[in-house]
């Protein structure tokens, strides 16, 4: 679930893993635009330079649509599954012949248009779990810090996640096999997923429902606190702390999408990858960080709750402990919740046809939300790449809607006071971490067409003259859906 529609950009201290406070920039939007990562080979072009354009774009049989403003092309590279391809920055660029300068695809412009990539590792052998986040700079431009090759199994299964902060992302293949090589998956039938993307997802996931199976890879619990108040009020004797899965934390596209950190140097623009002795070397350097639930629920939830995410040696970052968008779904996989918040096919960005600028609404009882249809291969296929089951008997929009009210919204009431004294991940769009939650489960509801369901939106929220969400009101209700 992308985090705060406004696509405004908060600018705040936020503590690194490496224990060091870098000035942030943190954007999360609230569900994800219909836009999408489309995909094109780009031949062999391996030493681009800023003129080059990407082929292909805008040009009418191409199979690439016409970019449009907010959207950016990502360069793939060659063998990106295998070690020496995790080292080699992906580069952000305009689509249509425009440069990184005339449209505005910069990593100096991450708040509004930046791409995330993120890496997770199995070692088949032995069931090890890591990490890697490949680095992404502006094309042109040079690594403020040249990333290291990490050593990996020979067989290692990788999966790699995309995110971007933007409105489209067309992926673009080094070499005209790369994407189609590496098992990338943006869509369904020319119906893009939208702001996040995937390679080898399928293939990882099953090596890892394997390894499991053999006794190999032993996932932890979740564990339990006491901060946690049950929506009775009560503290008890420690609560389940919530994985990505959990309608607590879900919002209409739950479980996206990555976690991943990238420095920025601002007096040139140049990127390096989030690691303790990048930070010492690149003087005042800016956290940037994609719009994820993932991030929200890792990095601003879990310390909160007393939690602890499920992290993996960084091999990027001398093996410290992070996290990743496909650990939060193995850690969900192993410890689903009691009512599991799996993506539904109304997530508008696995609609057919749908939106326009990001808003969703319209009838849903017909299969469908602001013009856009249910879209069950699409659906299943995206669930597929985070290691979820498909459709078949384990959806239902109208009850993913009923559970988001009937179990978000007293999690929210009961823990109110905690949460409120916490920090928002965006000071643009809620004043703390309560309001920004309470603005989120509010426009998940409109996002994902629940009012057709004969449901009342279970939040109200209040806000000052600048459009911050600073109060909410919460209905706790018991609510039964119908069509």
């Amino acid at each position: 679930m992308h985090y705060g529609r406004s696509r405004i950009a908060a600018q705040l201290a936020v503590p690194v893993a490496l224990g060091l406070v870098i000035g942030g920039v943190l954007a999360f939007q609230a569900g994800s635009s219909n836009s999408g990562i489309y995909q094109v080979a780009l031949g062999a072009l391996v030493s681009p330079s800023p003129s080059v354009s990407v082929p292909g774009a805008g040009v009418p049989g191409s199979g690439v649509a016409a970019a449009a403003d907010g959207s950016c092309a990502i360069i793939v590279p060659a063998e990106p599954l295998t070690a020496r391809g995790l080292a080699t920055p992906y580069q952000l660029t305009g689509t249509g012949g425009r440069t990184p300068a005339e449209s505005g695809c910069q990593m100096s412009n991450a708040v509004k248009l930046g791409a995330f990539v993120q890496a997770t590792i199995l070692d088949p052998a032995t069931g090890a779990l890591s990490i890697y986040d490949p680095l992404v700079l502006t094309r042109g431009t040079r690594p403020a810090v040249r990333p290291s090759v990490p050593s990996i199994a020979a067989d290692a299964v990788v999966t790699i996640d995309f995110g971007f902060n933007g409105k489209d992302l067309v992926q673009v293949g080094a070499t005209p096999a790369t994407l189609a090589d590496s098992g990338c998956v943006s869509g369904q039938g020319g119906s893009p997923f939208g702001q996040v993307s995937f390679c080898n997802g399928i293939n990882f996931f099953a090596a890892v429902h394997k390894a499991e199976r053999e006794g190999l890879l032993k996932v932890p619990a979740p564990g339990t606190s006491d901060k946690i108040i049950a929506s009775g009020g009560d503290l008890g004797a420690g609560r389940a702390c919530p994985v990505a899965r959990n309608f607590e934390v879900a919002g209409q596209d739950p479980g996206d999408d990555v976690t991943t950190g990238y420095l920025l140097n601002p007096l040139t623009g140049q990127t390096a990858q989030d690691t303790t002795a990048n930070a010492g070397n690149i003087a005042g350097a800016r956290l940037l960080l994609s719009r994820s639930g993932n991030t929200l629920l890792d990095l601003f939830l879990d310390p909160v709750l007393g939690c602890t995410p499920f992290r993996a040696p960084d091999l990027a970052n001398n093996d410290q402990l992070a996290t990743s968008q496909a650990l939060d779904q193995i850690l969900a996989d192993a410890y689903p919740p009691k009512v599991a918040a799996l993506v539904p096919e109304n997530d508008p960005m696995l609609l057919t046809g749908s939106q326009v600028g990001g808003q969703v609404g319209g009838q849903v009882g017909g299969g469908q939300v602001g013009g856009g249809q249910f879209d069950v291969a699409k659906t299943d296929l995206y669930r597929a790449e985070l290691g979820q089951g498909p459709v078949s008997g384990t959806s239902d929009p109208r009850l993913y809607c009923q559970d988001l009210v009937d179990i978000q919204t007293p999690f929210l009431a009961a823990n109110r006071t905690l949460l409120a004294a916490s920090q928002s991940p965006q000071t643009t769009v809620g004043s703390n971490l309560l309001t920004f939650m309470a603005n989120e489960l509010n426009m998940s509801f409109t996002g994902l067409g629940c009012r057709d369901f004969h449901l009342a939106n279970p939040v109200r929220v209040a806000r000052n003259g600048t459009g911050v969400a600073v109060g909410a009101r919460f209905s706790t209700s018991v609510q039964t859906a119908s069509r």
